[in-house]
């Protein structure tokens, strides 16, 4: 393996070494014609080399340091018998820049996460620092308010927990909600009967499903019941027990269509509300549910809130650079 070298900033340099136990893996480790190795020398401005089971890094002492931390942290995954794909590369690398406590000590990367989701078809691991303080709040808190951008995993996650505890049998049913009117949309104009007009504004939450559960099992429980996927006008007048319920793109709700469904609420359930305060898509919908609730609600014992900035958006990481754009940098 021989790349050109990608130019360095000015200032020390230095050349690091790592020798694997394990060589089966590196094929995994490198990805299909080094695509895993060419995004960290992209995205740190280094240069590795190969030979056997040694790896030599080349580049501006801090960037090559990042890079063994991101190189240990991949390879330990896949011991772990973690798949490794470009997005798991792109949060890894995006962690190993990440401070915590206040920026005294940064997260430790070369270690896997302690908290993991467990599902039928895969195992989901935290791909950012907050996502890592979000899948614990997941496993703690009553009811999360999960705010921030698209691509962050806020949705994805909260169903990812909800099938494993459905799975785990801590509770009976999973209810998946969101505003059924959007980006200025109204259903009448929809085709079709009531199930046919919702379910394409539902479609994110069956996808989310569906990378969870085998298809027959989803379309199994939707059937049986265990699995509810429905707009928030049809949660009037319950009860959710025994329930996990999710709230997706809650910032299209009005103050009283929040109401109403936080006080849903019931004995042994959990209540997970996602959405962007920055990304409401009805002009018409005056003061945003989310916005007003998660100031009512914010510091209440039981009530957690996540926030997710640009940083954390785990998809392609151009996703990350236009939510900046759009939105100025998370401190704004």
């Amino acid at each position: 393996m021989s790349r050109k070298p990608v130019p360095a900033q000015a200032g020390d340099r230095a050349r690091l070494e790592i020798i694997f136990d394990k060589p089966q893996l590196l094929g995994r480790l490198f990805g299909e014609y080094d695509r895993n190795l060419v995004a960290i020398e992209n995205r740190l401005g280094v240069y590795i080399a190969a030979r056997g089971n040694k790896i030599q890094i080349e580049g501006f002492a801090e960037n090559t340091a990042r890079a063994r931390e991101v190189l240990t942290g991949l390879y330990n995954r896949i011991v772990q018998g973690q798949d490794i794909d470009a997005g798991a590369v792109e949060g890894v690398i995006a962690m190993s820049a990440e401070p915590v406590l206040d920026g005294i000590i940064r997260a430790d990367v070369s270690q896997p996460p302690a908290v993991m989701i467990r599902t039928r078809k895969k195992t989901i691991v935290p791909r950012s620092t907050t996502q890592i303080r979000y899948m614990e709040e997941l496993n703690r808190a009553d009811m999360i308010f999960a705010l921030g951008p698209a691509g962050t995993g806020k949705t994805y996650l909260a169903v990812a927990q909800a099938v494993q505890q459905l799975i785990q049998g801590t509770v009976d049913r999973l209810i998946l909600s969101r505003p059924a009117v959007e980006a200025g949309e109204r259903l009448g104009f929809l085709p079709g009967d009531m199930k046919e007009k919702v379910d394409p504004y539902l479609r994110p939450l069956y996808d989310a499903l569906y990378d969870m559960l085998p298809t027959e099992q989803v379309e199994r429980r939707i059937a049986s019941g265990e699995i509810e996927i429905a707009p928030i006008a049809f949660m009037r007048g319950r009860t959710l027990s025994d329930a996990f319920v999710i709230l997706d793109e809650a910032q299209n709700t009005t103050p009283a269509q929040m109401k109403m469904f936080l006080t849903r609420f019931g004995m042994n359930s959990r209540m997970v509300i996602c959405g962007d305060p920055r990304q409401i898509d009805l002009p018409d919908i005056g003061k945003s549910g989310l916005a007003d609730a998660v100031a009512r609600l914010e510091g209440i014992q039981g009530i957690s809130t996540v926030r997710f900035g640009a940083a954390d958006v785990v998809r392609h990481p151009i996703v990350g650079r236009i939510v900046e754009a759009y939105e100025g940098p998370d401190d704004a």
